[in-house]
């Protein structure tokens, strides 16, 4: 680096002289001064170590000096060095002048960056949480700028990257937990850190950390159970070895120390053997039987803060040693066999119950001890050795062996085997298996017997006795005497049903016997003659409600004691047509659409009648209530069989609406028996008919014109559209809209009156004739519609409209059909409406406060287009009428009917209208005016 300085003599004094040096510059000229001739002769510089001066003659009259770099320079020692350099000229006397150098040094990246420490060390606990700061790293460089601006980094080293775990703030040399830290997976985290500067070449230090993780007591104790014998017999001894714990922890310090116990009570005990090592062992007596298997629960507990502890479980078996007999369910057994029984019938299966398992408490079953001695069990009776089963080998006879007895061994197959003992009684019952026989003088089989009474015997007159005897015993030989004919439910008081003979063997007291019935029943005995009587009929009977009466006659001597014996018998009571068929209602509303086809099963009549067979039997037909000019069975007709209400013609809603017949159920008893039903048709409106407009637009194919000046202001009348419907009610209720978009932009329509207006003045882009397409429609579901053209012509002045007369074809009469029905509907409504008013004001006048409480005060609603709503909790009149129509619909909702779909439409201010299901839960019944 060479600078040249010119020095003029006269402006050298006190001058300044910046120069910048490299601090890395040495032996080399910073600058060159040339001076001008005969100017200087010599150069002097301050005294300095790191700066001399090189003077060199370039001829006679020019001398020039160099500034030579004799020392390296250092920055971060001496930034800045001031020198002065003085030029003397070879004048007489000599003059000088000085020269201020101020040399700035620049910095070079000769200084590594350095850390504060050569080794960090720090703790942290283990299962930090992202983020948490481990330590911040310091790190210096001397130099300056981007020679001192440090980068921090991990270096990594073979397979390990730190930066798995933790994150290193580049800048700051901040380090922050980023991975998972485990005190039991990694003790401590040896890390090389790296600081580099920015210079060029850039230079970097090095640095050592070391992170050591503190344990915490995260780890649950860990149990190792190893069992040595599979099953401990129940017979084991005191301090028998079941299993082998072990536990662990990977915690260390504390952490790491467990104490092991057992939980709940149970025969074992843990041993402790060496540190976490300890035996199973039996601590007390195992019974099989009692308990076949214990769930011991081992408990391991850490000295962590806080502990921490785990369960596991062993299920320690205990194996059966034979120690139990074999039990019956019975301490006694009593065997109930039918004679005549077949040969091999299972009679009785004996069981035995060995609280041990398997071989020990397997059973075998032997016959033992037989009484009476004279019978060979082995011929008359087996029994299976395995299932217990008795069967027999031969068939018994009660009369021949009525009781038998013997014992039953049962014998576990246990070493040594253990047995008990049980005694089977075996009692046989008598089976009916003897029919009675009749004894003298009716007693020749096959013989006819007769015997005569006379013409004048007198009710209870004795016929004959029929005496008879059973081989049987017991209930199968009590024989009873009936006959058999069942008793109708009309039977008169003291018809005889029965006669009744009792006899007693015994002789004086002892034969004399009484008579009676056992039981609250509609019958009596009447004495006849001694011991004979007759069963009479005692009061009303109704098969309906009892249908067979089981009645008990009971026979008592007056022996001591007295011995009675009871006979049964089954009085059938037989039907009369005395019940008439009943319907499920009293009265049937049925609602039909309008248009429904030919064929419609419109309701399914049901009836009742408690009687039997033909007296049950219903047929039904139909009977006309109905107005004389309407003929019910050219409408409807009713299967006589199924009861089928069926149409035999389309209803049309605007001809018919409501018409009344009744059904007629007849059994087909003798005499027959019936019931009326009245049935009441309910026609509902469908929407069928589209709307119809009405003059003067109504001339079909005629073009509907009218004028409007230019200067009409926003809202004037434009015509009016008027149109009806054939329906009722909602289906009746006409919206207009105009169809036209570009009539919408100019005109607009109420939606309910019709009327046509215009919505702003004209303009002159405005079309002189406007076509405007008008839609009417219902409100019915689907809608139907109708439509009519207007053209709407623009005139300059209101000179130019003439009012344009349509011809429209009157009758002579005054006042048209129309117009008659127009003023009978405005009158019906109004008087209606007053009516309405007065009954209410009436009815709101004589209220109590409780009924008022109890129905709530009602609601008058008035609506845009003309009609108004009252309505209560329990009732709701509504009254719709409007203008634009020829008729108004008066919508009452009384109480008596069932519910019928209905919709409630209001008509807002803004010419639109809402729709919502808001009827109530009542019939609703139309009156078209």
């Amino acid at each position: 680096m060479v600078l040249k300085i010119f020095f003029l003599l006269g402006i050298l004094i006190n001058a300044h002289l910046f120069l910048l040096c490299s601090d890395a510059d040495v032996k080399r000229s910073c600058c060159t001064i040339f001076t001008p001739l005969n100017s200087v002769k010599s150069y002097k510089l301050s005294p300095n170590e790191h700066f001399s001066l090189d003077v060199q003659s370039g001829g006679e009259h020019s001398l020039s000096a160099e500034l030579v770099l004799q020392k390296a320079l250092d920055r971060e020692k001496q930034p800045a060095i001031k020198l002065v350099l003085t030029a003397v000229d070879g004048g007489k006397p000599p003059k000088s002048g000085t020269l201020q150098l101020n040399i700035n040094v620049l910095d070079a990246n000769d200084n590594a960056p350095t850390f504060s420490k050569p080794l960090y060390k720090v703790r942290v606990s283990e299962n930090a949480a992202r983020g948490t700061v481990a330590i911040k790293l310091n790190a210096t460089d001397l130099d300056e700028g981007m020679n001192s601006k440090l980068v921090y980094s991990f270096i990594k080293q073979g397979n390990i990257d730190p930066s798995d775990i933790f994150d290193i703030n580049s800048e700051t040399g901040e380090i922050t937990v980023k991975g998972t830290l485990d005190y039991e997976d990694t003790l401590a985290y040896d890390i090389r850190v790296q600081a580099k500067d920015h210079g060029n070449p850039p230079r970097s230090a090095h640095a050592k950390l070391l992170i050591e993780i503190t344990d915490i007591n995260d780890n649950a104790p860990g149990i190792s159970i190893t069992s040595l014998i599979t099953k401990v017999k129940e017979d084991a001894e005191m301090g028998t070895i079941v299993a082998l714990v072990i536990v662990s922890d990977k915690d260390g310090g504390n952490n790491g120390i467990t104490n092991c116990k057992l939980a709940g009570s149970v025969p074992f005990k843990l041993q402790s053997n060496y540190k976490n090592d300890y035996s199973l062992l039996v601590d007390g007596p195992l019974d099989r039987e009692t308990t076949p298997h214990y769930n011991v629960t081992i408990v391991a507990t850490d000295e962590g803060i806080p502990p921490l502890s785990s369960t596991s479980f062993i299920v320690v078996h205990v194996s059966d040693v034979n120690d139990n007999s074999p039990v019956f369910t019975e301490p006694v057994v009593n065997v109930y066999v039918k004679e005549n029984s077949p040969t091999g019938a299972n009679l009785y299966t004996i069981k035995a119950f060995d609280p041990d398992s398997d071989e020990n408490a397997k059973v075998a079953y032997t016959l033992i001890d037989v009484y009476p001695r004279n019978i060979l069990i082995s011929s008359v009776l087996h029994i299976n050795s395995e299932t217990g089963e008795i069967v027999s080998l031969q068939s018994v006879n009660y009369e021949e062996l009525k009781t038998l007895q013997f014992k039953v061994q049962a014998t576990d197959s246990g070493v040594p085997p253990l047995s008990s003992n049980v005694t089977v009684n075996v009692f046989i019952l008598d089976e009916n298996d003897n029919s009675p026989g009749i004894l003298a003088p009716y007693s020749e089989h096959g013989s006819v017997n007769s015997e005569n009474i006379p013409y004048s015997a007198e009710a209870g007159y004795f016929v004959a006795k029929i005496r008879a005897v059973d081989a049987d015993s017991g209930y199968n030989a009590l024989l009873s005497y009936h006959i058999s004919d069942p008793v109708k439910e009309d039977a008169e008081i003291g018809t005889v049903v029965a006669l009744v003979t009792v006899n007693d063997k015994d002789g004086g007291k002892n034969g004399i016997t009484n008579c009676k019935l056992i039981g609250s029943v509609p019958f009596k005995l009447k004495l006849n003659y001694k011991n004979y009587y007759s069963l009479l009929v005692d009061g009303p009977l109704d098969r309906e409600s009892v249908s067979e009466y089981i009645i008990s006659i009971t026979a008592t001597d007056e022996g001591t004691p007295p011995l009675s014996s009871t006979s049964v018998i089954t009085v059938h009571i037989s039907d009369v047509n005395d019940n008439a068929p009943r319907f499920l209602e009293s009265l049937i509303n049925v609602y039909l659409k309008e248009n429904s086809p030919v064929g419609t099963i419109i309701h399914t009549m049901i009836s009742f009648d408690p009687d039997l067979n033909e007296n049950a039997k219903a047929i039904y037909s139909l009977i006309d209530s109905s107005p004389k000019h309407i003929q019910t069975v050219s409408m409807v007709n009713i299967n006589s069989e199924t009861g089928e209400i069926v149409s035999l013609q389309s209803f049309n809603y605007e001809e018919l609406k409501t018409f009344q017949f009744k059904i007629q159920a007849t059994d087909s008893g003798v005499p027959p028996l019936s019931s009326n039903v009245t049935v009441n048709v309910f026609i509902l409106d469908e929407n069928d008919n589209s709307p119809g407009i009405l003059a003067p637009y109504s001339e079909h194919g005629s073009v509907n014109s009218e004028n409007i000046p230019y200067s009409a202001e926003a809202g004037y009348f434009v015509a009016k559209i008027r149109a009806v419907d054939a329906d009722s009610g909602y289906n009746a209720l006409l919206s207009y809209h105009i169809s036209e978009p570009m009539g919408s932009n100019l005109f607009r329509i109420g939606t309910s009156t019709g009327e046509i207006r215009t919505k702003r003045r004209m303009s002159d882009n405005d079309l002189k004739t406007h076509p405007l397409v008008v839609l009417v429609c219902d409100n019915g579901e689907p809608s139907l519609s109708a439509t009519v053209s207007i053209d709407v012509v623009v005139v300059e002045g209101t000179a130019d409209i003439q009012t344009e007369f349509r011809h429209v074809p009157m009758k002579e009469e005054r006042f048209s059909g129309l117009n008659l029905y127009l003023l009978i509907a405005i009158v019906s409504v109004s008087v209606i409406f007053l009516l309405s008013l007065i009954s209410l004001i009436a009815v709101k006048c004589h209220r109590t406060d409780d009924s008022f409480g109890r129905y709530g005060a009602p609601m008058i609603t008035t609506h845009p287009d003309g009609s108004w709503s009252y309505s209560k909790s329990t009732q709701q009149y509504d009254v719709c009428f409007s203008s634009d129509t020829l008729k108004s619909d008066v919508v009452v909702f009384p109480a008596p009917f069932p519910p019928v779909d209905a919709e409630l439409i209001s008509i807002n201010g803004g010419d639109t209208f809402n729709r919502t299901q808001t009827l109530p839960n009542k019939d609703k019944v139309c009156f078209a005016l």
